[in-house]
């Protein structure tokens, strides 16, 4: 399809307009075939950009190194441009979207020269679900064609369903690198200069624009961008939510299913938790989504979430056969990889896949690398926020509902965190307003996902949604409210927990095994929808009983007291953290009723104290 075979008017002069400023030399529509997929890859292994893999250890799969400065989600440079800064909030960069949009004009201006422009029509979410919306992405980058593939619905069925004036999120994007005459990128990523790169959202008008960086949060502009960014703004206008969620179906050995869904910041366990294998005989779990949920209420009252994503893009190292044996099947054949490590037989290797290194390899950086255990200074072979790219069809756990358009009923919402102490192995809130009030204050450990934020320190990341959300946080709790006070039938509204898998003793060893164990939380949550869990109120809401969750192996029953104790003194130091750093940023947009919970909740403990 070329461009002249475009029906939409609105999407042609648009077109024709970014075409003009930034002077590719050629335009390809994306049409989402198999076909022109592995020419776009040719093509990149050919010019040295991309490395094709061992076709008998990962098929149709190829490796990508990036630039250095080019490596995860850079939030310095990601901005939430809305007509006011007050509209933006607190947790988000502002520019004027007068100043910015001419700055970034200026960039994009010839920026495209020596290159292709590729038109990528997308649909997140299920073509023509009532709860799906189109994108169209413009981009210099045969990477992101290829990983937005992947990731999302791209194609001819796309613009049908776009019809001749359909709604579509307008999404540029360019790596920032024009070509001189005769010039090629030699197997060299392109990028800017971290000062010129900008990821820039402008909510009132519904579009993004990102320029400089080819990284996936960064560039693959209907992940994190328009399924969280602008969605959030949407669903605030449409009354529905846009969520930093998982979904799971979880299933009894008596057959019956709930969906789950779960919020947690990157690299917390969150699609392992949605490819879980469980430890627990007879109960199973399937996955409909690793990182977004959109959900609507249903004609039956009850809340209904799709996977707008078709893909999983994956965080590598860490990965392995005991913490997410599916998604390592997901990623076994036709599957990009980005800064992982190239072993000499032409697979792929990171820290924590679960053996040592096979001998020397070419690691992220494009250098030799031998493991060496006793130098705890070797870096890694792998960068920490690696990437695989996979087909969600190709995941071994994938519940047959997972493309069903009119989403899945959900009955439980998770919040968590990684959090060394303090919170809970799983703790339910007393009714959806509580739950919004246990969303407002989650808190983690920071990772390396985040590039300009320090690993290993706690920040507030409430419902982690702390980079993803498109408009005024304080905004975003009320519309929490708004939306289960606007519940059809408020007995349906999904119950909320908030969990922590990742606690540990004072000597700093795990308290909870995690990973496939965390199937017995799960069973839990089950229960406390079905009304049979054992459970017991506590001045931190609804908890297990010391019995209520069957302990794995090498779990004692005092490391299980410890792991669901109410410690006083540390929640009394949350609601002061709390009280003093965190609601304080919101101002007047914070709702009266989460503070009121936060009185509550220290009198409350106070009380027990």
């Amino acid at each position: 399809m070329n461009v002249n075979e475009i029906k939409h008017d609105g999407l042609k002069k648009w077109l024709a307009d970014f075409i003009s400023l930034t002077t590719p030399d050629a335009v390809i529509v994306a049409d989402g075939s198999s076909a022109q997929y592995d020419e776009l890859i040719d093509a990149q292994v050919a010019s040295g950009l991309a490395t094709r893999l061992n076709p008998e250890k990962k098929p149709g799969s190829v490796l990508y190194l990036s630039d250095p400065s080019d490596v995860a989600r850079v939030e310095k440079r990601t901005y939430i441009s809305s007509i006011t800064e007050e509209a933006a909030g607190p947790t988000n960069n502002w520019m004027d979207p007068a100043v910015l949009k001419k700055e970034m004009t200026e960039l994009y201006r010839g920026c495209m020269k020596g290159r292709t422009m590729y038109v990528i029509p997308f649909s997140m979410g299920p073509i023509g679900s009532p709860i799906s919306k189109i994108g169209v992405e413009l981009t210099d980058s045969a990477y992101v064609v290829c990983n937005m593939m992947i990731m999302t619905r791209v194609g001819e069925k796309v613009l049908e369903q776009l019809g001749t004036d359909g709604y579509f999120v307008p999404c540029y994007h360019s790596v920032g690198k024009p070509l001189a005459e005769g010039e090629s990128d030699n197997g060299i990523w392109p990028c800017a200069p971290m000062d010129k790169k900008y990821i820039s959202h402008f909510p009132e008008t519904r579009e993004i624009w990102s320029y400089g960086s080819g990284y996936g949060g960064n560039a693959l502009l209907g992940k994190k961008c328009l399924a969280l960014r602008i969605a959030s703004v949407l669903a605030r206008d449409e009354g529905w939510l846009a969520e930093h969620m998982l979904i799971l179906k979880i299933t009894s050995p008596e057959g019956k299913s709930r969906f789950v869904t779960g919020a947690f910041p990157s690299a917390c366990g969150k699609t392992n938790l949605a490819m879980l294998v469980p430890t627990i005989p007879g109960w199973k779990v399937e996955t409909v989504g690793d990182d977004i949920a959109w959900m609507k209420y249903g004609s039956d009252g009850q809340l209904y979430a799709i996977n707008p994503e078709a893909g999983f893009f994956g965080v590598a190292p860490g990965t392995s056969d005991e913490s997410n044996h599916n998604a390592l099947v997901a990623a076994s054949s036709n599957t990009i990889f980005t800064n992982v490590a190239l072993t000499e037989d032409n697979d792929v290797w990171w820290e924590g896949i679960g053996y040592d290194a096979p001998g020397k390899l070419i690691d992220w950086n494009g250098n030799e690398w031998i493991q060496n255990k006793a130098d705890k200074s070797q870096k890694p072979a792998a960068h920490p926020n690696a990437r695989f790219t996979a087909p969600a069809k190709q995941c071994p756990s994938i519940a047959s509902e997972w493309e069903d358009p009119r989403g899945v009923p959900i009955s439980a919402i998770l919040f968590g965190g990684r959090r060394p102490k303090t919170i809970p192995l799983v703790h339910r809130s007393h009714d959806w307003n509580h739950g919004v009030f246990l969303g407002s204050i989650v808190g983690s450990e920071v990772t390396a996902a985040a590039l300009d934020v320090k690993a290993g320190t706690i920040r507030r990341d409430p419902f982690a949604m702390l980079p993803f959300c498109g408009y005024n946080m304080g905004d975003y709790f009320q519309h929490w409210l708004d939306v289960g006070h606007a519940a059809p039938d408020q007995d349906k509204l999904p119950k909320i927990f908030y969990v922590n898998w990742f606690r540990k003793t004072a000597e700093g060893k795990w308290l909870w095994p995690g990973y496939g164990e965390n199937s017995r939380v799960l069973k839990w949550v089950f229960e406390s929808c079905e009304g049979t869990a054992k459970s017991v109120d506590t001045p931190i809401g609804i908890m297990p009983t010391i019995d209520a969750i069957d302990r794995p192996e090498g779990v004692t029953e005092e490391d299980m007291k410890e792991l669901l104790a109410v410690d006083i003194d540390g929640w009394l130091n949350e609601v002061a953290d709390i009280r003093a750093n965190h609601y304080p940023k919101f101002g007047k947009h914070l709702p009266g009723e989460l503070a009121t919970f936060l009185d509550t909740l220290e009198s409350n403990l106070k009380a027990a104290k």
